[in-house]
This record gives C-alpha cells, sequence and structure tokens, in this order.
C-alpha cells in the first residue's frame, strides 16, 4: 500500500509538472503611483526584467520559480509562482531608515515587557543580550535586516553582510593573527579571542563583536544557518556599543536566530494575547451585511431585486453571455438560486454550464467546496476538493482537506489513510514538514480526529505508528481558510471588552508567514478561545486584494467544546471583494478568553 501511494504520488506530481512556464505579468505600485524602474528577478534562473514608466511588467517563470522585486529605497518583494499564477499587481513599500539628527516628538519609550510583547509584530525591535532594542527610538544608527530578505539559498554569512549592509567589509582572515583582544579580560565568561577566521569591520580597525540570541562571540560564526536567521542588526556607532564595553569598539552584529526566539506564551503555553492593551478599543465601524451588499456587482442587484424566480432567470439568461468566462458570477449566480429560490436543480446546471472556466483551477474548485460544505452538500464538497487534490499533489493542504471531508461523510477509513499517506510521506522525505505553523494545526486535526472517531477508524490505523496526543485546549476554536493564497486581508477579533487584536495576513507586516505558505502548500489558520471571560466574541475583516483585482473566498469553521463529546462546528463562507474596508464576518458567544494563532 505504502509503495502504491509512493508511485501514484510521483506520477500526479510528473503529470503535474508538464508544461509549467508561464507569462506573468502586472504593475508595481507605491500606494497610488506606479513604479518604474524595478528589477524583477526569477531567482537562481539569471532572468530579469524592468518595469516600465507605468509600472508594467511582464516575465516568464515556472511554477515554483521565486519573483524578487526591488527597487531603490523599496522594501524587497518575494513571490513564489503557483500554477494558477499570471497575474501579479505588486505593492512595494518604502524602506525605512534612522535619519540621524531628527528628533521625534511626543513619543514615550516602551519598556522591556512592552517591547517583549511587541518583538513578534515590530520589525524595528532587535533582542540583544541588554534587553529588547527599539531602533526607532534609539539616539544612534542601527541597520536592521528582517529574514524575508535574505533569498532561499543563501548559505554565507559573509556574503549576506557584504550583499545588504554597504560599508561592511569582511576580511577571510589569511595573515590576520592574533588581535588585541588576546590578551584582554573581557567581563563575559565564555568568549573566545579572535583566531585565524574571518573577522567583520564596521569601523576603524577593530572587528565587530556578535550578539547571537544574547550570547557574545569575538569569532566569526561560522555555525551559524543563514536560513534560521529571523532578524539580523548592525550597530556601527560608539553610542550603540557602550554597554559592551571595549569588546564592541568595533561595533556590534545582532543576530536573533529562529529557534533561538521563542515565542512569548501565557501559563498555560498560548501566545500572549495582544488585545490586553488599553489603547485598542474597538469603535464599531465594520461594514454590515446591509451595507455590504450594496456594493454588489450589477448583475447580483438584479437578481436579488427580481419577485420571481422566472424573472431572476430572464435577468441570469441576459447576463450569462456577457460574464460567461466569470468563474466568480458563475458562483454567485449558483449560491443566489441555490439559497433564494431554493432550486438545486437549476443552481447545478449553471455550475455544470461554466465548469470549464473553473475545473482546472484549484482556486475556484476550492472556492466552490466552501461553498457546497456551508450548504451541507457533502459529497459534492468531497467531489471538488477530490479535484483539488489531484491539481496539487504537493501542496500538504490538500491531504488534509480531503481527509476531513471524508471525515465529514463518515467514511473514516478513507480519512484515516489520507492522514496516514501524508505522514508516511513525511516520513519519507517526499514532503517537507512546516514545523511553525502547519504542523501544529494538522496534527491538532488529527489527534481530534482519533480522539471523537476511534471506534469508527481502529481497523484502519491498528497497525500503523502514529500516536494519538491528548488534546491541549477545550473551548472554542476558529478554523480559517482562504482559497487563494495572494489574498491579503487584516482579521480583528475583538473581546468581550470590546478591546481588539488583530492579526495581517500581508506581505507587508507578515512576509515570512506568507512565504512558508506557499513552500509547504497551505492557506489556513487557526484561533483558539479558551474558558476565562465570558461574552461575545466579533470577528471582522478588511479584504486588501489578492494582486489580481478579483474576489476572493474566505471559509470560517468555527467549533464549539472543542475536543469534547460534545463538539459541533458551524461553516461560514464569506466572498471578499470589497477592499480597504472593515466588515463584520460573524460573532461567537462563548465562556471565553485569549485568541490565539
Amino acid at each position: 500500500m505504502k509503495k502504491f501511494f509512493t508511485l501514484l504520488f510521483f506520477i500526479v506530481c510528473i503529470t503535474s509538472g508538464i508544461s509549467q512556464e508561464r507569462l506573468i505579468q502586472g504593475k508595481v505600485i507605491n500606494g497610488q503611483s506606479s513604479l518604474d524602474k524595478v528589477d524583477i528577478q526569477v531567482l537562481n534562473k539569471g532572468i530579469s526584467e524592468t518595469t516600465t514608466n507605468d509600472g508594467s511588467y511582464k516575465i516568464v517563470a515556472d511554477i515554483g520559480d521565486v519573483l524578487f522585486y526591488s527597487a531603490e529605497g523599496m522594501e524587497s518583494v518575494q513571490i513564489r509562482v503557483e500554477d494558477v499564477t499570471r497575474i501579479l499587481n505588486v505593492e512595494m513599500f518604502p524602506r525605512i531608515e534612522k535619519l540621524d539628527n531628527v528628533t521625534v516628538t511626543k513619543s514615550r519609550n516602551n519598556t522591556q515587557k512592552e517591547l517583549e510583547l511587541l518583538y513578534r509584530t515590530n520589525p524595528n525591535i532587535i533582542k540583544t543580550a541588554f534587553g529588547y532594542l527599539d531602533k526607532s527610538k534609539a539616539s544612534y544608527t542601527a541597520r536592521i535586516l528582517q529574514d524575508e530578505q535574505i533569498l532561499p539559498g543563501e548559505f554565507d554569512l559573509a556574503n549576506v553582510l557584504r550583499n545588504r549592509f554597504p560599508g561592511i567589509r569582511v576580511s577571510d582572515g589569511f595573515g590576520f593573527g592574533r588581535g588585541p583582544l588576546e590578551t584582554q579580560g573581557t567581563g563575559f565568561s565564555g568568549l573566545n579571542g579572535f583566531g585565524n577566521g574571518r573577522a567583520v569591520f564596521l569601523r576603524s580597525g577593530w572587528p565587530a563583536l556578535f550578539d547571537i540570541d544574547g550570547q557574545i562571540f569575538t569569532n566569526f560564526p561560522d555555525f551559524i544557518d543563514v536560513q534560521n536567521i529571523s532578524r539580523m542588526a548592525v550597530i556601527p556607532s560608539a553610542a550603540g556599543t557602550v554597554r559592551y564595553g571595549n569588546l564592541g569598539r568595533g561595533g556590534v552584529i545582532v543576530i536573533n536566530t529562529k529557534t533561538g526566539t521563542p515565542e512569548l506564551v501565557d501559563n498555560n503555553g498560548l501566545p500572549i494575547d495582544i488585545a490586553r492593551r488599553t489603547d485598542n478599543f474597538y469603535n464599531g465601524d465594520a461594514l454590515n451585511e446591509e451595507t455590504i451588499s450594496k456594493n454588489a456587482p450589477t448583475y447580483l442587484k438584479e437578481l436579488r431585486n427580481a419577485a420571481t424566480f422566472t424573472e431572476a432567470k430572464d435577468v441570469m439568461e441576459r447576463n450569462s453571455s456577457k460574464y460567461s468566462s466569470s468563474p466568480y458570477f458563475t458562483l454567485d449566480a449558483y449560491q443566489y438560486f441555490a439559497d433564494t429560490w431554493k432550486n438545486q436543480s437549476y443552481a447545478d446546471q449553471i455550475i455544470d454550464n461554466a465548469y470549464s472556466t473553473m475545473g482546472n483551477n484549484p482556486v475556484h474548485l476550492k472556492s466552490l467546496a466552501y461553498i457546497y460544505e456551508s450548504q451541507g452538500r457533502l459529497n459534492k464538497a468531497e467531489d471538488a476538493l477530490r479535484e483539488v487534490f489531484i491539481l496539487r499533489p504537493q501542496y500538504s493542504q490538500s491531504y488534509l482537506d480531503l481527509a476531513k471531508a471524508n471525515r465529514n461523510l463518515g467514511n473514516m477509513d478513507r480519512a484515516a489513510i489520507l492522514y496516514a499517506r501524508y505522514f508516511y510521506l513525511l516520513d519519507e522525505g517526499f514532503m517537507q514538514l512546516d514545523t511553525t505553523a502547519f504542523s501544529t494545526i494538522v496534527n491538532r486535526e488529527f489527534n481530534n480526529f482519533l480522539a471523537l472517531e476511534k471506534t469508527e477508524i481502529a481497523g484502519a490505523v491498528k497497525n500503523s505508528k502514529l500516536k494519538i496526543d491528548k488534546e491541549d485546549f477545550e473551548g472554542t476554536r476558529l478554523f480559517f481558510e482562504w482559497s487563494d493564497s495572494e489574498a491579503e486581508f487584516e482579521l480583528q477579533f475583538v473581546n468581550p471588552d470590546g478591546q481588539y487584536y488583530t492579526w495581517k495576513h500581508t506581505l507587508k507586516d507578515n512576509a515570512k508567514d506568507i512565504r512558508r505558505e506557499k513552500d509547504f502548500g497551505f492557506s489556513c489558520s487557526e484561533y483558539l478561545i479558551d474558558n476565562s471571560i465570558s461574552g461575545v466574541w466579533k470577528v471582522n475583516v478588511n479584504y486588501l486584494g489578492n494582486k489580481s483585482l478579483t474576489p476572493s473566498y474566505l471559509k470560517a469553521t468555527v467549533y464549539y467544546n472543542y475536543g469534547t463529546k460534545a463538539q459541533r462546528k458551524d461553516v461560514m463562507v464569506f466572498k471578499l471583494d470589497i477592499k480597504n474596508a472593515n466588515r463584520e464576518l460573524f460573532k461567537v458567544e462563548n465562556i471565553s478568553a485569549n485568541v490565539s494563532r
């Protein structure tokens, strides 16, 4: 059976890999203005193009390639090419550098505890051996590099320093001999003097010191895995390195690694709830469903104004030829006739007639599957997700989605086999494991499946090595999935006290998360509400687009009494089409508290 799964995996992967080259085009903007002279590279292939005067570009790339956008004074952008990638309209943002002799007024310095809380979301903060440093409030210059600015495949720290920080000199160590620090007391335990290895010079003739996850090193850290760097700062000035004493006379390079910078958690092991601040009270500005409907497409307004089914059919026929190539028209029309007139056969006919426009597109198939599941048409949802699985066998979420769809249908053995297949491919190295986000999700889903359905699946998994872990969370679980991995949005969670926490799924704020989602093939996230505070939670969304001027679909599944025998769920689907406006999604009434991602 395992050999069969492996063979099937390779056959489908090879088949899906044929004719991957495609023309990608779009525009690059900075706010409302077009950006010319933006350099666009296909990484590791020597292919590059430059945007024209109106910001437009065209470039040829393969599925799996990474496009790297760079321009003077702007933050760089990386986007992985997918099977559906054709249009990429990219927004770039100015690179913020600290200016000397500029005074900022009415700005209070944060405490160390506040900086610790803000570290994950504020790219200006670096963790040093002496505490957290916010470069935006420092009186000296500090340059910070984020992990998303480190290109895939880069492994040499010396080259990263040379290429990303102008003015830095790296000595390869030939003839460099023992330095003056060799005979001096350091004041720190475990320090090494400079040997014959490489050294970095930020100023004067003294080598720079390295502060790595709070540990001080005088030798060049050849042991550093560049791909494990989370954040790196260069502090050249004497004012910024005075706390390091004589060791810092050549400047300091601070490195925070991913493995050495654990996420801040509370006593329950859950991420700290940033919504417990005092400056983030919700003002009720989210648009309601009535307001959203006023901004619907013209054809949808006409359908909603129809007084009879016959009149609605006339509107449909009038608009069909005009919008026949639009899958979003098809999905809107299907939902309208299925939900408003309860005419399922006519609604299904709409899908059948337009299937050629969406049948080979996993984004549209996922959107359709979301709608089917929200309607309780679980067989149809499983059919659509099976098509997505065939199109995307290398995506981790394809296995999870199809396993959950079979669980919904009561096909427990088939669901168990899909989970087993996924874990087998991980064990054999045919698929990669994302240890940061998706592994937590798939393990939670699998353990929940085993715990609640064990009497139905014992035969399917009795010979497997899979381990059942006890669920460490009980409460309300919010699970979000989005059809298009390019979708950018902000989810706002308002707690019963009226304070909110915002998770930003944007390239500007969380580029590394989006890059990881594409690398491993998933577009989902979970939020856990525990049993500490009673009341009603509100969930809102601000849609920011998907780089192609089209809508995206968001599915929200609310699990009540998660992990218990009383577990139940509600499934909701939202079409995100209005940009840059906070809109209401749903409310959750529960004994609840911290929202965590």
